[in-house]
């Protein structure tokens, strides 16, 4: 199973609905609470002048009416998980996630 696929799987079992969407177009209908994820940086190490590690970085935002949701924490328990921000907007909260994954 690909890294991505996999993770789209580990967000629904948390989320508890299939209500995750990577990089959803604009005419897509989100159903909340949702899990919006995308891909966000790749990081490469090096040695010896060639890359010996690559970890992509997802950017994981959990959209919720719930002000006080246990979503977040939830995603925020994962490794190598860090929480960057939140936001409301359209009476909707949004908990931002960076995860390598």
């Amino acid at each position: 199973m690909a890294p991505r696929s996999e993770l789209q799987t580990l967000l629904s079992e948390i989320l508890g609905t299939d209500n995750v969407y990577f990089q959803p177009p604009t005419n897509i209908v989100l159903k909340y609470p949702c899990i919006v994820y995308k891909r966000d940086l790749s990081e490469t190490k090096f040695a010896d002048n060639l890359p010996y590690s690559n970890m992509t970085r997802y950017q994981v935002t959990v959209i919720d009416e719930n002000p006080d949701s246990a979503i977040p924490t939830k995603v925020a328990a994962l490794p190598l998980c860090l929480f960057v921000r939140f936001y409301t907007a359209d009476n909707l909260n949004h908990d931002v996630f960076n995860i390598f994954f």
